[in-house]
């Protein structure tokens, strides 16, 4: 009988609940539920394992999008191409120094007076009181125009004396081709008046009281102290200055600040001089809307250099006065001038 009892004892030894609690093992945080249900429980959690098997977020790691993307490095291949110093190739090596541009400047002004030996001012005059009046009527039309509309101004009043006495309606109706007629009207009949009155009659040839008179600024002083009294002088007009900017001695657009920063890189001695040959070159070559790039002797020193028409067979067609083979501005040009004087008011200009 003992050894009966024995048996079942050995026959349970099998059923051990060891390897059920080695295979519950991972569910040992759960040790209230020792029962077969909470092992059977704790079993989907080895279950739910695949999800760590699957691993959707390795998944997309072992594709590495990100990585592909790098691998691609179209940043990179940007770098590699590097548009910015390719750009950088194409430009100056430095940016020009002020010595350098000092240079350059010069060497423009020598070489338009050899194009231009004959430049001189494009009004007709014979006196300063003649070359003022011109002066103030050439605001905002030619110099071809003026010229055609002062003989019969000054045969009829040859004095600021007699002009300042004049009917203001009669005046008008004579420098009416110049526009700005009432306007212009008031200026030289106030500036004869203040000649009249505190300067003798006659044309001061100082800026100071130049400037003082109606409708005289300093481009105004300017060409009548470099021209008629031999005053050094820089003319700022449109021309010279649409020039000078391209030609990069500025990059200012005030005439009083232009006027000072070319007045620092030339001697005094070239200023009135060097003022005629710019404006000249800005008349006929170096236009506004359509420089003749193409048929310009110094675009070996201009940095603008093909705003303009570059073919020379086209850019010829662009040149206007004698360099284009027509008649210049002034009806009584100086001796030398190589063009063809410019037909009175009325007549054709061709």
């Amino acid at each position: 009988m003992k050894a009966v009892n024995r048996k079942p004892a050995k026959v349970a030894e099998p059923a051990k609940p060891a390897n059920s609690t080695k295979a519950a093992k991972p569910a040992k945080p759960a040790k209230a539920a020792k029962t077969a249900e909470s092992a059977k429980t704790a079993r989907p959690a080895k279950a739910a394992k695949p999800a760590k098997a699957a691993k959707p977020a390795k998944v997309a790691e072992s594709a590495k999008p990100a990585k592909v993307a790098e691998s691609a490095k179209p940043a990179k291949v940007a770098e590699s191409v590097k548009p910015a110093k390719v750009a950088e190739s194409v430009k100056p090596a430095k940016p020009e120094s002020r010595l350098a541009m000092v240079r350059r400047a010069r060497r423009i002004n020598r070489e338009l007076a050899e194009v231009f030996p004959y430049a001189h001012p494009e009004l007709d005059f014979r006196n300063p009181f003649e070359l003022l009046v011109a002066t103030v009527l050439s605001a905002q039309t030619t110099d071809l125009r003026v010229n055609q509309t002062t003989p019969a101004l000054f045969a009829k009043y040859p004095t600021p004396e007699d002009l300042a006495a004049a009917v203001p309606e009669e005046v008008e109706e004579l420098i009416r081709p110049t526009g700005f007629f009432r306007a212009k009207t008031k200026s030289i009949m106030g500036l004869a008046a203040a000649l009249r009155d505190d300067f003798g009659g006659e044309v001061p040839g100082r800026l100071e009281d130049l400037v003082k008179l109606p409708g005289v600024g300093r481009k105004t002083a300017f060409v009548v102290l470099g021209n008629a009294f031999g005053v050094p002088g820089i003319t700022v007009d449109t021309h010279f200055m649409r020039l000078v900017r391209r030609w990069r001695w500025t990059e200012s657009d005030d005439p009083v600040k232009i006027e000072a920063e070319v007045a620092t890189i030339f001697p005094k001695s070239e200023w009135t001089m060097l003022s005629h040959r710019v404006i000249f070159h800005g008349r006929r070559i170096c236009h506004a809307r359509k420089p003749a790039c193409g048929a310009c002797p110094i675009t070996h020193l201009c940095p603008s250099y093909g705003e303009g028409e570059t073919d020379p067979e086209k850019a010829k067609k662009l040149l206007k006065y004698e360099m284009g083979g027509f008649p210049g501005q002034r009806l009584d040009p100086p001796p030398g001038y190589p063009g063809r004087p410019a037909p009175p008011l009325g007549a054709s200009d061709g």
